[in-house]
């Protein structure tokens, strides 16, 4: 009976290792998100500094695993067999839950799961005792739940949203009006009160937050820094403000720099402190349950828990072993930067890529947010609006500053502020005894400072808003999803432990197996894939050049949709068609997106440029023509071959596989004259046109007689000729494309030409 026991610890301890990298996968916003979006520092140097403070943090956080113990149920009222139910249950659940979100690339609260996922487990249990008692009743339900310090956590979770989002947007809005977006150009005292303001903060954090529970910090000492922390404070902000004063000065140090580099440690360790119970509480306590109950010989169904409700001290040796699971998967795990982008595409200063669809709420609160901001405008005096109005103007970039990929989501001053408050806010929670989500601090202090600086903009906000929306719903079915999952688990471990524990187990494994394959898949598809770049080129010629790797991108992708349609349409092959649809609308989608980013693109150009535009405006056209022809086509088959309808005929499906043999060979052919850039080559397809639509047109013919003579099938000769019409037009958008770039590369190497030929006969006089 026993055994049971001994192989429930031991898949505790695999699956407490597991949590730890999916639970540092889903937190690692917390403390990436600042850095990362601002560029402050390079990308290995924001890992290093993260590593440190999650090793420092995991071996600091021995105090915080009681949460696990009794901070949620009565410990007393349990038996041993019924905790190591609920245990068991939380866990598989917990690594289950944060997997899926990790997949979404969705932040999430490792806190709240395991909150309501010890809650679940332990009313399923408690529900099953009292239907099992005589005397007891629904009402008794509080006896075995620890009612008031659930309740006082999940109303501090509840509260740190609205809270952290609205201190946040105070504290970006003040910021801002006093250091502008040009804040280089202030005097070095304003700086260096920002900068000691920052650090005091994030110092007072690291010692109420980080080192909280250390096993190297003294009972006198804590007394000491809790007697003495208003005096603390002072004395931090005045030396921490002549000291950033003394390195601008001296040294021309970029404070905010610095201000990122200590809060992302500090942050880092208050992670691994605060939230490692989240991962590893669990099978400590189970741990120790199990330790006490071999050691007593009673009855695991008679043996209470009582023990669990006294304080025991981790080992130091398996919180160091954490730290270094956590640490190494901080530097390998991709789902990490997955999430991590989610929170810093939803803060970007600038305009860009959307992840996320506007919705009714989000476009009623974006409505009044503008009506509010209306109101309040009328009411201000104007000339204090247009001093305000001044400070949030961002500074014109340079050409060469423009370029996407080398600008950061948001500014130092942004990055600072969220690490500062976010230090503020978790510290003054943690000081009152609230436990609090950091994820949902860290990810509303962003969101609010984004408000509050005005990168929502008439051209964004809804789609942000809309997806901050999503990240908060997440939260909520976070809760629900644990808390019913937990239950559940928790009901068929009761059942029969030897059964539903491997069986349940083995489904775990399964699941994370599946998620972590899919998810590889994804990864190495979209590294594969012929992704379309935006043109940042500012002359002509440095346009034509980027655009045909779009071309012989879109032409590539082209050729493998027809051919999948074909032979999906041949084969009745509905999975292939499906996801040939789905192919298409992802390559229609990054068209879209390279046509929204027109307005940077023309801001972009030199003055000599300009022209330029009509033919970047041109080739898009003629790009999007081709994938509305292929749209129709992926389509057509799918919706023919899902409604089951009559095959087409040996003849018809001939044709078109010698429609698709000769476009598979004009495709590759165009394709090789783009990489090899060897624009001579075009001239050679685009003499092809003339004959291949001839082909086509034979074709339809073929069939219009077919059809008067022996075809029976009206949705196969609808099809038939729809396809072959819309790959006309598909063929027409191609050599449209081909004849437009072929011209214009004409024309711009003869200027050039004439140009070098000219200086160089200068140079020889």
């Amino acid at each position: 009976m026993n055994d049971i026991y001994l192989f429930m610890i031991i898949s505790l301890a695999v699956l407490a290792i597991a949590d730890l990298v999916v639970g540092v996968s889903n937190d690692a916003v917390n403390f990436l998100n600042s850095a990362i979006g601002s560029k402050a520092i390079s990308f290995r140097t924001i890992m290093i500094v993260a590593s440190i403070g999650i090793a420092l943090g995991a071996i600091s956080s021995s105090g915080m695993m009681e949460v696990a113990r009794k901070g949620i149920f009565v410990p007393g009222e349990f038996v041993f067999d019924e905790i190591m139910i609920i245990f068991m249950a939380v866990m598989i659940t917990d690594i289950l839950l944060l997997d899926f979100f990790n997949t979404l690339g969705m932040p999430t609260s490792t806190t709240v799961s395991i909150v309501f996922e010890l809650l679940g487990a332990a009313v399923c249990i408690a529900l099953i005792k009292i239907g099992a008692s005589d005397s007891e009743t629904i009402s008794n339900l509080g006896k075995y739940i620890n009612s008031e310090q659930a309740t006082m956590i999940i109303a501090g979770i509840v509260l740190s949203v609205i809270i952290a989002f609205t201190v946040g947007a105070l504290v970006q809005y003040m910021s801002r009006v006093i250091l502008s977006f040009n804040f280089d150009e202030k005097p070095k005292w304003v700086a260096a009160i920002f900068g000691g303001v920052s650090i005091t903060a994030i110092t007072y954090f690291i010692l109420i937050k980080g080192l909280k529970g250390a096993a190297f910090l003294t009972a006198d000492t804590a007394a000491f820094i809790k007697d003495n922390t208003t005096l603390i404070i002072a004395i931090n902000t005045v030396f921490w403000s002549l000291f950033s004063y003394a390195l601008i000065q001296l040294f021309k140090t970029n404070i905010f720099k610095l201000i990122i580099v200590i809060g992302t440690f500090a942050l880092a360790m208050a992670f691994a402190g605060n939230d490692l119970v989240n991962f590893i509480g669990v099978p400590i306590a189970a741990y120790n349950s199990y330790d006490a109950f071999t050691a007593s010989g009673a009855d695991p169904m008679q043996f209470s828990m009582g023990i669990l409700a006294d304080k025991v001290p981790s080992s130091p040796m398996l919180l160091f072993i954490a730290g270094i699971i956590m640490v190494i998967t901080l530097w390998f795990s991709s789902k990490a930067r997955a999430v991590v982008k989610t929170s810093v595409d939803l803060s970007r200063q600038d305009e860009g890529e959307e992840r996320f669809q506007p919705n009714f709420l989000s476009r009623l609160i974006v409505r009044f947010a503008i009506a509010s901001s209306r109101a309040f405008g009328a009411i201000m005096p104007s000339s204090l609006s247009q001093r305000i109005d001044k400070q949030f103007v961002k500074p014109t970039l340079t050409l060469a500053e423009r370029k996407k990929n080398d600008q950061p989501a948001f500014d130092l001053v942004r990055a600072s502020a969220n690490l500062m408050i976010a230090s503020v806010l978790i510290s003054i929670a943690t000081s009152m005894k609230l436990p609090l989500s950091t994820t949902y601090v860290t990810f509303m202090v962003a969101m609010g400072t984004s408000l509050a600086d005005r990168a929502w903009g008439a051209e964004s906000a809804v789609y942000r808003v809309a997806g901050v929306l999503n990240v908060i719903g997440g939260w909520f079915f976070t809760a629900i999803s644990a808390f019913i999952a937990a239950a559940t688990m928790a009901f068929l471990i009761q059942l029969n432990k030897e059964v539903a524990v491997p069986i349940l187990l083995i489904v775990a494994i399964a699941l994370l197996v599946r998620n972590y394959l899919k998810h590889n898949k994804k990864m190495k598809e979209e590294k594969a894939e012929d992704r379309l770049q935006k043109a940042e080129s500012s002359s002509i010629q440095g346009v034509i050049h980027e655009s045909a790797d779009n071309i012989a991108a879109v032409v590539n992708r082209g050729n493998r949709i027809y051919t999948s349609a074909i032979k999906g349409l041949a084969k009745q092959n509905l999975s292939m068609l499906k996801k040939n649809k789905k192919n298409i609308v992802k390559l229609s989608d990054e068209i879209d997106d390279l046509r929204d980013n027109i307005f940077y693109f023309i801001k972009n150009l030199d003055e000599s440029s300009i022209g330029a535009s009509n033919f970047y405006i041109n080739i898009l056209s003629y790009l999007q023509d081709m994938t509305q022809s292929l749209e129709y086509i992926s389509k057509a088959t799918h919706k023919h071959v899902n409604n089951n309808h009559k095959k087409l005929t040996f003849s018809q499906i001939k044709e078109l596989k010698e429609v698709d043999d000769i476009f598979e060979a004009l495709f590759v052919d165009t394709k090789d004259a783009f990489d090899s850039r060897s624009f001579e080559k075009i001239g050679d397809v685009i003499n092809r046109k003339d004959t291949i639509l001839s082909m086509i047109t034979e074709k339809i013919e073929k069939q219009v007689a077919r059809t008067r003579a022996e075809e029976s099938s009206p949705k196969n000769t609808t099809l038939y000729f729809s396809l072959l019409l819309e790959t006309k037009d598909l063929m027409t958008a191609t050599m449209n494309l081909l004849q437009e770039y072929y011209e214009s590369h004409d024309s711009s190497v003869v200027p050039a030409t004439i140009e070098s030929e000219t200086e160089a006969a200068s140079a020889e006089e």
